[in-house]
């Protein structure tokens, strides 16, 4: 491309040159040649003039007079009628230009100046407009090198964005190059990049917590299809196989619910569920896990609850819980359930030593984890209750008290809404 935008503007230069040039030198030509004649015109009437000044009070005309009246390199015939010819100056060899110029008293004065002359001063003049026409030549091949850098390079620029786009690296450069072609460009691209980078990090999210949230029903499922191979008992076969299968449903609800909040976090399916049922399947599903790690979970508080939400959701926040007490916490875990306005409160808490102050506020922060955990878990779990329109916060640090808040009220439906405006 530097080559191309090079080569086409030295085409434009060279042909005003040709265009330009040659009509240049042509008029300058006829302009030196036409003040060469003019030049000894004026010559030769002027030479006139002085014969006849000195003719008139009888002076003598010799060459001697006028040769300090005749121009270096000029050549003039002086004719008096009745009287040699005076010659003044060296008779040029070859071409000449020459004029004559009649005298008042009858005399003729011829004067001839060698072609060499003008010749030599159209060469002068040809030199310098060669010259002015290389310096054009430069400055326009320096001109178009100029350019041709200020648009290659950035379209240079923009391909390795491009490339590093397409290669997995979505980082914008936000670099601007003050042509506003490129920077549009620039700009599609950075916002391409921008665009690439989030949908990258929902999909790494998507399956950091889909890694994170099917682990623990995996391994309950597992626990649930161990105890089927130790028993002969048909009736506890039975159990655990029904158990097993509402842990399956449960996996296909998880990986459900990660894929709708992948594409909308925002979006959610509440209802009006039994919060009680949602307990004890939980603690059904967590009590061999417990007793393996020699803990006990209970429940406690008000029954009979309705809350508004997902029932998946709301289990895998639970299920969060849970599993954060079982890792960090110690002694009992407990689940507490209550009411505090228009919202119902499931409170889960351990006998262990709490959250450590360095962690703080930051406990609901990705990354952020008290030991070798991913540190994802209570990130995904507020979350989830975000999403239902709930809430979880961390209550009490020693000894840790975790709240899930959810609304009573079922949200009110757009046309339910109108129906009120019309009346």
């Amino acid at each position: 491309m530097r080559r191309r935008l090079i080569q086409s503007t030295l085409a434009v230069v060279l042909v005003v040159i040709a265009v330009f040039g040659v009509s240049l030198v042509i008029v300058e030509t006829r302009t030196i040649s036409e003040s060469a004649r003019e030049r000894v015109r004026s010559e030769a009437v002027r030479l006139a003039g002085i014969v006849d000044s000195r003719l008139i009070v009888d002076e003598k005309v010799t060459a001697d007079i006028l040769s300090g009246q005749v121009t270096e390199d000029r050549y003039a015939v002086i004719r008096i009628p009745g009287r040699p010819a005076i010659e003044v100056g060296d008779k040029p060899e070859g071409d000449v230009i020459s004029a004559t110029a009649p005298g008042e008293e009858g005399e003729t004065v011829t004067v001839q100046e060698p072609r060499s002359s003008v010749t030599q001063e159209v060469a002068r003049t040809l030199l310098i407009i060669a010259l002015v026409a290389l310096l054009a030549v430069i400055a326009a091949v320096l001109l178009a090198v100029r350019q041709a850098n200020r648009l290659a390079s950035p379209l240079t620029d923009l391909a390795e964005t491009a490339e590093r786009l397409g290669s997995g690296d979505p980082r914008p450069r936000h670099r601007r190059y003050g042509v506003p072609e490129l920077d549009r460009v620039a700009d599609v691209l950075d916002s391409s990049a921008e665009r690439i980078a989030r949908m990258l990090t929902a999909e790494r999210r998507l399956a950091a917590d889909a890694s994170h949230q099917l682990r623990t029903p995996l391994t309950a499922l597992s626990m649930r299809l161990e105890e089927i191979t130790l028993t002969d008992d048909l009736e506890t076969v039975k159990e655990e196989a029904t158990i097993a299968l509402t842990q399956v449903e449960r996996l296909t609800d998880v990986v459900e619910r990660l894929l709708t909040n992948s594409r909308d976090p925002r979006t959610g399916s509440a209802v009006t569920f039994e919060l009680d049922e949602v307990i004890q399947q939980q603690l059904a599903e967590w009590r061999p896990a417990y007793r393996s790690a020699g803990r006990a979970i209970v429940s406690s508080g008000k029954r009979n609850l309705r809350a508004v939400g997902t029932p998946g959701a709301v289990a895998q926040v639970l299920a969060a819980l849970i599993e954060n007490s079982l890792m960090h916490g110690g002694g009992t875990v407990a689940l507490r359930t209550r009411v505090t306005g228009n919202q119902v409160v499931i409170e889960v808490t351990d006998e262990g030593p709490g959250v450590p102050e360095e962690l703080g506020a930051r406990i609901f922060e990705r990354a952020i984890s008290g030991r070798n955990s991913t540190g994802i878990g209570l990130a995904v779990a507020r979350d989830l209750a975000e999403a239902d329109g709930g809430r979880l916060e961390m209550l009490q640090a020693k000894p840790p008290v975790f709240g899930l808040f959810l609304s009573r009220t079922p949200p009110q439906k757009p046309e339910d809404t109108d129906r009120q405006t019309i009346r």
